[in-house]
């Protein structure tokens, strides 16, 4: 559990920026260069690649260098772990309501 903890942690830091998650949401559609994601935000390229280098710790993005190029590409199965969490909440939730509802038919009859 804490090892899952971690990494869901991770992933929610690398996701809590504005910038990494237009990073994600680009790469969504496609792998792209780090010139190519970076020409898409109003910042200089030192700072952009802190968060890319974020978001490669997080493993919600792989770069691989050819050349002189570096390309990123998403991870989806490192959503998983977001998604898994969600999943978990949302039964959590779900059950409190159906409880909830229950016990104001119970009182209505």
């Amino acid at each position: 559990m804490a090892q899952y903890s971690a990494q869901l942690d991770g992933v929610f830091v690398a996701l809590a920026d504005p910038t990494r998650r237009g990073v994600i949401q680009r790469l969504g559609r496609g792998p792209a260069s780090v010139g190519e994601l970076a020409g898409e935000f109003p910042m200089t390229l030192p700072s952009f690649i802190k968060h890319l280098r974020t978001l490669e710790a997080s493993g919600l993005i792989r770069t691989a260098k050819s050349g002189r190029v570096r390309t990123c590409t998403l991870n989806r199965e490192r959503l998983a772990v977001v998604d898994d969490w969600l999943a978990q909440q949302r039964g959590i939730w779900e059950a409190r309501t159906d409880r909830l509802e229950r016990l104001l038919t119970d009182q209505k009859e």
